[in-house]
């Protein structure tokens, strides 16, 4: 190697590699993949099919909701020993994929928490998917950045938090938990975790009903707090985290040496969508000087509805809230909104040294507030999708009243089926739904009490519907038992749907 040579050259004694004189031809194959006119075609053709995809759902047609096939027999019929060169079709696949698929536009869907996304969504992220503008750096997302930062400052204002709230988007409220917690764990631990690590001071812990959501302890977990990282709180009857059980949780956290740095409350918990009263926690937290974080994934939207805004009464008290775009504002997935009371702190949850991307230095956090418009410096995420095309495009498009319709008609929905649920002799209510989720069990004359058998019972009927995919439903465990689960989410249901899933389940159950 000859002296002063960069390191990585080749020995003297190596021959080098000569460049080639020329580029060789553009293969085929990206001539074709790229080509525009290939795209408009097969985009038209593929339109067409969705939108008789949707006629054939919203119309109530006879394919069932989900069209059943056991998971090895599914396998067998994607292979994985693909041609070097295909030959099918693109909009041939895609339609069949379609056909596979369960059919969330269906009005018998009554399963998890997943809308049936507008359409116009789903126009505006196949604009988010061909323009594929990175976020991490607002160079990469100069439209999107400000749409991103417009967007969460509106959904703060509509949780009644004050001027200075903000925030960003994140891939789900499962990373927009752990976000707000890593937030919160700096802000309230006492030492600098970040830099430190968590043997920089005592362990530490939150309090979190017993129906919060898993993610909450996978968090936990990740930032390295091991099984008491999360000191659980009893709920009431109607599932609800008791204000006056936090004492005793506190307590219990620290004769294990346990530092509480906050406390997690649910705006329409998973299991069985219940509110916790969030003004009497956050009263608590005020009190003790613990950061309130308000897992409101799904139930948050209530705040837009003047008819069930009181159910979060006390969320604009909160140091952080998750709100999952995809769920009450009938987004595709995923697109969740981490909101803090105080903005700055956003630059809390991550802290490190990127030089390529920002100039911002490892903990300089005044700095990072500098670069406000560097949205990777405030997310797990570096190549996170443009994911406020879909929320700052609906929103222009229709307006916040098309949400608010959307919230009112699902939750109507959910005491519509409640209603009838209480008034049928051979099912039981488990308990009144604050919202859109349902809970209950099927109690046919002369059935087995609670316990075990019962429990089977309930899994045995689910199963049942599942396989015939006439309508699709869930169920869950409660201290109660097993029961099962409905989350109303297609607004286009109605009473054809709420007295059939009732009239389902016991046609089942008779075979």
């Amino acid at each position: 190697m000859a002296a002063g040579a960069p390191p990585g050259s080749p020995p003297d004694d190596e021959p080098a590699v000569a460049a080639p004189a020329s580029l060789p031809p553009l293969a085929a194959s990206l001539r074709a993949a790229y080509d525009p006119a290939r795209f408009r075609a097969d985009g038209h053709r593929l339109i067409d099919r969705l939108a008789d995809h949707l006629v054939a759902a919203e119309g109530r047609d006879d394919a069932p909701v989900l069209p059943w096939v056991e998971p090895a027999a599914a396998q067998a019929a994607w292979p994985d020993d693909l041609p070097d060169r295909g030959d099918d079709d693109l909009v041939d696949v895609l339609t069949r994929i379609a056909a596979g698929s369960i059919r969330l536009h269906h009005p018998r869907y009554l399963g998890h928490q997943v809308p049936p996304p507008l359409p116009g969504a789903a126009l505006a992220d196949l604009v988010a998917a061909l323009l594929n503008n990175g976020m991490a750096v607002y160079e990469m997302g100069p439209t999107a950045t400000p749409m991103e930062l417009a967007a969460v400052r509106w959904m703060a204002r509509q949780l009644g938090l004050p001027a200075g709230a903000g925030g960003v988007l994140t891939s789900g409220g499962s990373l927009g938990n752990l976000t707000a917690l890593l937030a919160a764990r700096q802000a309230r631990a006492g030492f600098d975790a970040w830099a430190a690590g968590d043997h920089g001071g005592p362990p530490l812990a939150i309090l979190g009903s017993t129906q919060a959501h898993y993610s909450l302890a996978r968090a936990v977990r990740i930032m390295g707090w091991g099984d008491g990282g999360v000191v659980p709180v009893e709920v009431d009857a109607r599932w609800r985290l008791r204000p006056d059980a936090l004492d005793a949780a506190w307590t219990r956290a620290a004769d294990a040496g346990r530092r509480v740095v906050a406390v997690v409350a649910s705006a329409g918990a998973t299991g069985t969508g219940a509110y916790d009263p969030l003004a009497e926690i956050a009263a608590w937290c005020a009190e003790r000087g613990v950061w309130l974080h308000v897992d409101g994934a799904h139930g948050a939207a209530a705040a837009l509805s003047p008819r069930h805004r009181h159910l979060v009464a006390g969320i604009e008290r909160a140091d952080s809230v998750v709100w999952d775009a995809h769920k009450l504002l009938a987004l595709p997935a995923l697109v969740t909104a981490v909101i803090f009371r105080d903005e700055r702190r956003s630059y809390q949850a991550f802290a490190q040294e990127a030089s390529y991307l920002y100039a911002a230095g490892d903990g300089d956090r005044d700095a990072a507030h500098a670069e406000w418009f560097n949205l990777g410096l405030r997310t797990l995420e570096c190549t996170k999708r443009m994911l406020s095309v879909m929320l700052y495009g609906v929103l222009a498009a229709h307006g916040p009243g098309l949400f608010r319709d959307y919230v009112e008609r699902v939750f109507a929905l959910g005491a519509a089926l409640a209603a009838r649920i209480d008034a049928a002799p051979d099912f039981e209510l488990v308990t009144p739904p604050d919202g859109n989720i349902v809970c209950w069990r099927w109690r046919p004359a002369g059935g087995p009490p609670p316990g075990p058998e019962l429990d089977a019972l309930q899994a045995r009927v689910r199963r049942a519907v599942l396989v015939r995919g006439r309508y699709y439903l869930l169920q869950t465990r409660l201290p109660v038992g097993v029961v099962l689960r409905a989350a109303l989410m297609n607004p286009l249901a109605d009473e054809r749907e709420l007295d059939g899933v009732l009239d389902e389940i016991r046609a089942v159950a008779a075979v």
